[in-house]
């Protein structure tokens, strides 16, 4: 389980992955060797799997966002297809969903035409795949990386 300083620590780590350990040690309350031992062992234990930087897709010439829903032919249990389409770039995210369709996949594109090129060419370069439908993103409310995370104070029970 978290205690409170783990999930302080996880908190400002997520909205800033560069603070440095003494900056988060001063606003947890802890010596700075202390809290790297915490994200060592946060680490550790696979709750921290990464540290990244967030590019602006915009300012790299990939605006376009879509999400495409993709039916395949592939027996369930195989994840074949599911490895092939997170082998393509443009491709951020590929998840296995319930329903009519298999996969859901998160692409960024630069434009329509990349975006038609992406489903002929590489999409639809995967023999397995069936049909594909796509919704194109107007534009963006909120996206984030971010987790919600636990709440560390303890819920009590109303008494009837």
């Amino acid at each position: 389980m978290f205690d409170d300083i783990d999930l302080k620590i996880l908190s400002i780590l997520q909205e800033n992955a560069r603070t440095p350990n003494a900056e988060i040690a001063r606003r947890v309350g802890m010596a700075a060797s202390g809290v790297f031992d915490r994200i060592r062992r946060l680490e550790e234990r696979g709750v921290i799997s990464s540290f990244t930087a967030k590019v602006n897709p915009k300012e790299i010439d990939l605006g376009l966002l879509a999400f495409i829903f993709v039916r395949s032919d592939e027996r369930v249990g195989n994840n074949s297809t599911a490895a092939e389409l997170a082998k393509i770039p443009n491709v951020q995210e590929v998840h296995h969903i319930a329903g009519e369709d298999c996969y859901l996949l998160k692409v960024r594109t630069a434009n329509t035409e990349s975006l038609g090129r992406l489903l002929r060419e590489d999409i639809g370069g995967i023999s397995s795949i069936r049909s594909t439908r796509t919704t194109i993103v107007l534009e963006t409310v909120k996206e984030t990386s971010e987790v919600p995370l636990p709440s560390s104070k303890k819920k009590t029970k109303r008494r009837k």
